[in-house]
């Protein structure tokens, strides 16, 4: 199995939370500014459901998959 890849871009990063809520074992929060820390770029089978939901309710697009399985290769 390929691992999925996760990437976060802190500058886009609005703060609003939604990863960390979502996926709270892959994302968590910068307690000094609010934005999005990766906990782990390539999270286990058991969070990915969430990981990937988590890419899909970022409100300022600053997470990305890559995910080999997923895009058919």
């Amino acid at each position: 199995m390929t691992p999925m890849r996760l990437r976060v871009d802190r500058e886009r990063c609005i703060g609003a939370g939604m990863c960390a809520l979502t996926a709270p074992e892959v994302f968590d929060q910068d307690a000094d500014d609010g934005r999005v820390l990766l906990l782990h770029a390539e999270p286990p089978a058991a969070h990915r459901a969430a990981a990937q939901m988590a890419v899909g309710v970022c409100p300022s697009g600053a997470i990305t998959l890559n995910d080999p399985e997923s895009a058919g290769f």
